[in-house]
């Protein structure tokens, strides 16, 4: 059994060995330092670009929507809901990670320069012109610009999958503000300024814009439906009013005994006129009670921040990356200290 004082011994005999061995600590830390300040300097700063919206949907199918399907009903056409779900809760988010929207949003030309595409500053950004000339030079002939030979078009569509896949990985996240925020927030990072912040506008534009269409998509059909009865009815009505007065234009000086010549086209002619009226009535109300239900359904995206130069830039802290390098270090040099020690005690017992 170890006693006490055989433990007090036993630490102080382990601190003078260490204290001993103070020239290996001295040396572990300046060398963990300068590993870590040569870190700090290596690394490329990162921009990061950051868009800030608030969404509001539509109010969809209400009370008012019942009615206005049901007065649609009578033209034959249904205004049911426009799918107001679609995008709800991490869809939206999931949308922003699209191969679909990531790749529009890289084909864009570059506002900074329309002689290039978003696609062109990531292929800078990634040196893949470099890695393209020793392993595969026929990329080089690619220029998305431009129609796409048939011969490199898997060659594209493999370029572009692999971007996505990078950019959804390392530059781009995609989360609320805060747990009990609806503000939505776009982060872009990368170590090009401008790609950063052209990448965030143009894919937040795309997003969004899709977005709209979609969810408004089913109403506009409608309404287009509805629009093209009414001018159908109208146009039959027209014709009927025309037809009406050519009928009295033909016949200036009837004949008492001949009014059946002259009233029953006339008539014909009213009836179908009156009918029509009432109908294409009806359909312009419906039609605008349509265009009041496409307004309530159509969301609203306001951005509430956007990127502007210059962006937020982080850089590795010198200081920190020094003194966590030589702490580091600085620990590995005791354990092996320690376990040399304990290693020799045993080889002598």
């Amino acid at each position: 059994m170890v006693s006490l004082k055989d433990l007090v011994l036993g630490l102080k005999d382990w601190m003078r060995y260490i204290l001993s061995k103070w020239y290996f600590f001295v040396i572990a830390v300046l060398i963990g330092g300068s590993i870590g300040y040569y870190y700090a300097k290596s690394q490329e700063p990162m921009y990061t670009a950051t868009t800030t919206f608030v969404l509001e949907a539509g109010e969809g199918a209400t009370n008012t929507g019942g009615q206005i399907a049901g007065l649609a009903a009578l033209a034959g056409v249904n205004l049911g809901s426009s799918g107001g779900g679609i995008f709800q809760g991490d869809n939206l988010f999931e949308l922003y990670k699209s191969r679909k929207m990531i790749e529009a949003a890289l084909l864009l030309p570059s506002v900074s320069d329309s002689s290039m595409l978003i696609w062109d500053r990531y292929l800078m950004m990634t040196d893949a012109h470099k890695r393209w000339k020793e392993h595969q030079p026929t990329l080089l002939e690619l220029d998305l610009k431009k129609p796409v030979p048939d011969s490199l078009l898997r060659s594209r569509d493999s370029l572009l999958q692999k971007a996505v896949l990078d950019i959804n990985k390392n530059y781009l996240i995609v989360d609320k503000l805060d747990k009990k925020s609806s503000l939505i927030k776009i982060d872009v990072n990368s170590t090009d300024e401008i790609f950063s912040k052209e990448f965030n506008e143009a894919l937040v534009a795309q997003v969004n814009d899709f977005y709209v269409k979609t969810k408004t998509k089913k109403s506009l059909d409608n309404i287009a439906i509805l629009q093209h009865k009414a001018d159908s009815v109208r146009a039959v009505m027209n014709g009927n009013i025309a037809t009406n007065a050519l009928t009295i234009d033909v016949t200036p000086n009837l004949n008492p005994t001949r009014q059946a010549q002259r009233l029953i086209p006339t008539q014909r002619s009213q009836f179908s006129a009156e009918t029509n009226k009432a109908m294409l009535s009806q359909m312009i109300q419906n039609l605008e009670l349509s265009k009041m239900a496409l307004m309530k359904e159509s969301p609203l995206i306001q951005k509430v921040d956007e990127p502007v130069f210059p962006l937020l830039v982080e850089r590795p802290s010198a200081l920190k990356s020094s003194i966590v390098a030589a702490f580091i270090v600085a620990f590995l040099t005791f354990v092996i200290l320690v376990v040399k020690k304990w290693y020799t005690e045993i080889l002598k017992n």
